[in-house]
């Protein structure tokens, strides 16, 4: 059985949401239309799959448009073994430029009429035909609201343009991560990942798309920009004329010469993370009486990895799971994982007895925090610390790491991790993107970004699972010889241990969420004019400039280069603040600062990292005339 959306419906001028008045995830209700296409005999789709009942599982209610859509004069352009095509007008659409990672914007923008479909078209008419006639694509998102109906509107009009398969995750669930690891499994032509991240989801909040090419990697820009510029010319949407695919059930749906397959999100995932760490080594630290776990999956897409990964693969107490089922809303909480918005976990583990290891995952599965008992380990020690255990404690790494790379506004604790190692090293833009050229070309195998993202090359994306069992694998080390009432090395002792060795350093941003766009950029040029001024030996307090500028970053891989990618202030000692703007959000401007201190002497490791920069931040609001330019007094999140 399957339900079918009318060319008006999915793309037609007035699509009505509404929500459920009770919860979030309310059924999916579409109205059935009849289609002498559809009822045809060739149309008639061969499903091969197990008999699960059907289970429509969404809160949209789209109704269909009115006749005067520019849908309605959409012209069979072609019929391939049984498979309409039809054409549909469209015209250009402003804004649909992608960020540093995908096209990010509210629901209420991509639910209007050709929005998503025009930007998936442009992708197609981006990509040279042989990288996806009659190939192969992945399709997964992190479970938020409207991916279900989008999953329709993207196999559709791949199947208009050639594509030979479509492999989806059942409910158009995958995480980013695994989708990554499928396209590279799979040998696939790449990937379209529904997500807007670590952003809220709902009616009114945050929906997102970006392309992931054949390695698994984001696309990189020479692609989104082509994607842009046909965002800008486009004329036409090719589809197929097929009904809709039912997501609920595995198994695969023949129309034709095309097909889409839906597939456990897990088990791929799961198969290579037993292949890169040492699961019964993990199992024998889940499983002591004296360690407790807890991991959070933020009702988001790591809900439906935590129980299979944590509990039945790694013997993991059911109840360490916290929000462990994936709603359309995330349960009406922001799935960012970091000190502001993970206060539940936060709560927990500084609390009163609590347990000695904690985690948590963001919207679609690629960010990650890390915690111990009344400890948080900064992303960027996180990132240093797993290199530098990474060849004792986890197999993959057996040889040896091949070199290590961090985003450039991360802390420098990494690159003092690389020189002691005597690893190549790279400091690249922010945006997982830029690593994945690097791992292709043999030169990366770990890497990181402050805002929380950490991963290797055995995927081409930040990997928020990976960095959890990198963590216990670190941990279940240290103990492995640990006997039952002894005490275990602890998450800070670890990082204590680390600190002695290589130096602290404290590290700090400042978020500024949904700023005027008109100030911020205005703060931005003030800072540009700065450092176009400044010369090293600049006194800015007690702070000596060595330089200021705007990075710029040559692909030491390609030759291509990237600019402006974030104002840098550096001084003498070693300390740094960095100001930029980020491509994440979905509206306004969000302003980035970040600020760095090295310190050698380990009698001071233990100082409060705000107190520790607190003249590094009074220096970074009176340089920047934040105030000024923003209005704003205080900083949204504070990491």
């Amino acid at each position: 059985m399957a339900f079918t959306l009318g060319l008006e419906t999915v793309f037609g001028s007035s699509l009505k949401v509404s929500s459920p008045a009770t919860t979030t995830n309310a059924a999916l209700s579409y109205p059935i239309k009849t289609s002498s296409v559809i009822s045809s005999p060739t149309m008639t789709p061969n499903v091969v799959a197990p008999k699960f009942p059907l289970r429509t599982s969404s809160s949209i209610i789209v109704r269909a448009s009115s006749s005067s859509s520019s849908a309605s004069l959409s012209t069979s352009v072609a019929e391939t073994e049984g498979i309409k095509i039809v054409s549909i007008p469209t015209k250009p659409i402003e804004g649909q430029k992608t960020g540093t990672s995908g096209l990010r914007k509210k629901v209420k923008v991509f639910i209007q009429e050709n929005y998503l479909a025009n930007w998936i078209q442009a992708l197609f008419n981006s990509l040279p035909p042989e990288d996806f006639k009659n190939g192969l694509l992945v399709l997964g998102g992190d479970g938020r609201y409207f991916n279900k109906e989008a999953s329709q509107i993207i196999i559709k009009i791949a199947a208009g343009n050639g594509v030979g398969k479509i492999l989806v995750g059942k409910e158009g669930i995958m995480s980013t991560p695994a989708v990554s690891a499928v396209i590279r499994k799979k040998k696939a032509n790449g990937g379209f990942i529904m997500s807007a991240s670590h952003n809220p989801g709902g009616p009114e909040y945050d929906w997102g798309i970006k392309f992931n090419y054949n390695s698994g990697q984001p696309a990189p820009e020479s692609i989104t920009d082509k994607i842009y510029g046909n965002t800008l010319s486009i004329s036409e949407i090719r589809k197929a004329d097929i009904p809709d695919v039912d997501l609920s059930c595995l198994g695969v749906t023949n129309y034709g010469n095309f097909s889409v397959e839906v597939v456990d999100p897990v088990t791929d995932y799961l198969d290579l993370m037993e292949q890169v760490f040492d699961f019964e080594l993990i199992k024998s630290l889940l499983s002591r009486s004296d360690f407790r776990f807890t991991f959070d999956s933020m009702h988001a897409v790591t809900g439906a990895y935590a129980k299979p990964i944590f509990v039945d693969k790694l013997g993991a107490n059911p109840d360490s799971i916290a929000n462990g089922v994936p709603l359309e809303d995330f349960g009406h909480g922001h799935p960012d994982p970091n000190l502001t918005y993970a206060k539940d976990l936060v709560n927990t583990m500084f609390g009163e007895n609590g347990p000695d290891f904690g985690a948590a995952s963001d919207g679609d599965g690629d960010r990650n925090m890390i915690l111990g008992k009344g400890f948080f380990v900064t992303p960027s020690d996180s990132v240093a610390i797993i290199a530098a255990n990474a060849q004792d404690a986890i197999p993959y790494f057996l040889a040896g790491p091949k070199g290590l790379a961090r985003s450039m506004p991360t802390s420098g604790a990494l690159d003092r991790v690389a020189e002691k190692l005597n690893l190549p090293f790279f400091e690249v833009p922010t945006g997982w993107k830029f690593f994945g050229n690097l791992m292709d070309a043999g030169k990366l195998s770990i890497c990181g970004e402050e805002s929380f993202g950490t991963g290797s090359d055995h995927i081409r994306e930040k990997d928020g699972i990976w960095a959890v069992l990198a963590w216990l694998s670190i941990i279940a080390y240290r103990n492995k010889d640990k006997k039952p009432g002894e005490r275990l090395v602890s998450v800070s002792d670890v990082v204590k241990d680390h600190w002695a060795t290589y130096g602290r350093n404290f590290f700090s941003r400042y978020d500024y969420e949904e700023c005027e766009s008109e100030g911020a950029n205005k703060m931005v040029e003030y800072l540009r004019d700065v450092i176009s001024k400044s010369k090293t030996g600049d006194k800015y307090g007690s702070y000596v400039l060595q330089f200021a500028d705007d990075f710029t970053y040559t692909d030491p891989v390609d030759g291509s280069v990237v600019s402006k990618q974030g104002i840098r202030f550096v001084f003498t000692d070693g300390s740094r603040i960095i100001f930029r703007l980020s491509g994440t959000g979905s509206a306004g401007a969000t302003v980035r600062v970040y600020i760095e201190q090295f310190e050698p002497v380990a009698s001071k490791h233990d100082m409060d990292a705000q107190t520790a920069l607190k003249p590094l931040i009074d220096l970074a609001l009176s340089l920047s005339k934040l105030k000024d330019f923003t209005g704003r007094e205080k900083p949204t999140v504070i990491t």
